[in-house]
């Protein structure tokens, strides 16, 4: 498949929320990013969290299965330690 869209994106707002509307997990808030890799490759992407305030969230690495989907739910990233609720974020993508 020909190749489409480019190596670098950015998520604008993101949140993760401080409350949820029931038990967790089943009702746990959640932002997700969707990444789509419609190429022949598996890639490596670096996601780069900045926040609204004081302090970086650091740099993660996932991986990308050639021509899948891979959703991300930001609640899930723990490694090396987890993004706080309730604070807003911007978010950097990056193909490696």
């Amino acid at each position: 498949m020909e190749n489409v869209g480019h190596t670098r994106w950015a998520i604008a707002k993101a949140i993760s929320h401080l409350n949820s509307h029931g038990p967790e997990p089943q009702f746990t808030s959640h932002e997700t990013a969707c990444l789509l890799n419609v190429s022949d490759r598996d890639a490596q992407i670096q996601m780069t969290v900045f926040y609204s305030g004081p302090g970086l969230g650091g740099t993660l690495s996932h991986h990308g299965t050639a021509r899948r989907t891979r959703h991300i739910r930001f609640n899930d990233l723990t490694d090396p330690e987890p993004l706080p609720r309730g604070r807003t974020m911007r978010v950097g993508l990056n193909r490696t």
